[in-house]
Formats: C-alpha cells, sequence, structure tokens
C-alpha cells in the first residue's frame, strides 16, 4: 500500500511541477469531499472502467493500461511508476464503491469522481479509501489513495 501512496505522490507531483499551462493538478483536500451524485449508468461505466484498470494492473497489461488512462496523464506514466503502483496493491482485497459524485481540483475543474473502500472495512467512516477521478468519457485522470495513518 506504501508503493501506492509513492506511485500516486509521483504522478499528482508531476502535474504539480508541469510547465503545461492546461495541464491537471493535485487534488487540495486532504479527505475528498464529492459533490452531487452520479447518473447510475456512468456509475456503472465508471465502475467498470477502474474494475478494467486493476485487472491491467494486476497483470502488468501496460497496452490495457496506457488505453484506459486519459491522455492528460497518459505521457507521464512510465513502465517503472506502473510496476511500483501495481506491486503496492493488494489485489486480494475486494474493493467496493463507496461514494459517487462529483470532484473540484485545484485549477476549478469538476470531474466525476468515485471512492471505494475495502469490502472488509466495516468502520464509519472507512479508514481507508481510493478516490479515482475520471474524465466524461471514462478515461481515468488520477487515483488518490486515502489511507488512515
Amino acid at each position: 500500500m506504501k508503493k501506492v501512496i509513492l506511485f500516486s505522490a509521483l504522478v499528482f507531483s508531476t502535474f504539480a511541477f508541469s510547465q503545461n499551462s492546461g495541464g491537471v493538478t493535485i487534488i487540495e483536500s486532504k479527505k475528498t469531499d464529492l459533490k452531487s451524485e452520479l447518473p447510475k449508468e456512468k456509475i456503472k461505466s465508471f465502475d467498470q472502467s477502474f474494475q478494467n484498470f486493476a485487472v491491467a494492473l494486476k497483470n502488468l497489461d501496460k497496452a490495457k493500461i496506457k488505453s484506459l488512462l486519459s491522455e492528460k496523464v497518459n505521457d507521464i506514466v512510465t513502465d517503472d511508476k506502473i510496476k511500483s503502483l501495481s506491486g503496492g496493491i493488494n489485489f486480494e482485497r475486494k474493493m467496493e464503491i463507496y461514494k459517487n459524485g462529483y470532484q473540484t481540483i485545484i485549477n476549478g475543474e469538476t470531474y466525476p469522481a468515485l471512492q471505494y473502500k475495502f469490502a472488509d472495512d466495516s468502520s464509519a467512516p472507512p479508514k481507508d479509501l481510493i478516490t479515482v477521478i475520471f474524465e466524461e468519457n471514462g478515461k481515468i485522470l488520477g487515483v488518490k489513495p486515502e489511507y488512515s495513518k
């Protein structure tokens, strides 16, 4: 799990220090607050996209991973980052959707997002969450793990 945090920090720090004017930046809040809810068909579509991403990550299928990522982040995701992320996720724990809605990032843009919790986490609120931000077309824009200390 520490590798997941490290990978996310590397991905989001790249956004923060990039020179591109239209890029995506890191998410500001420590705990992600999702606003309003997504339509059920969007939730199903985004969830399927993330599940495909998780399977591709588990199998280290780099071509499939790149096809599921947004063009905005595809250039900065290297093979080393993919290996690091895949080694840091416990694929034995089942994830389920905890919340859904829209996430506003630092530059003011709003994107659809799903928050996942681990099915074996019965605490309220869950101790460990993974927020996945999508573009409207279903491509993954970012993954932000939120782990309790």
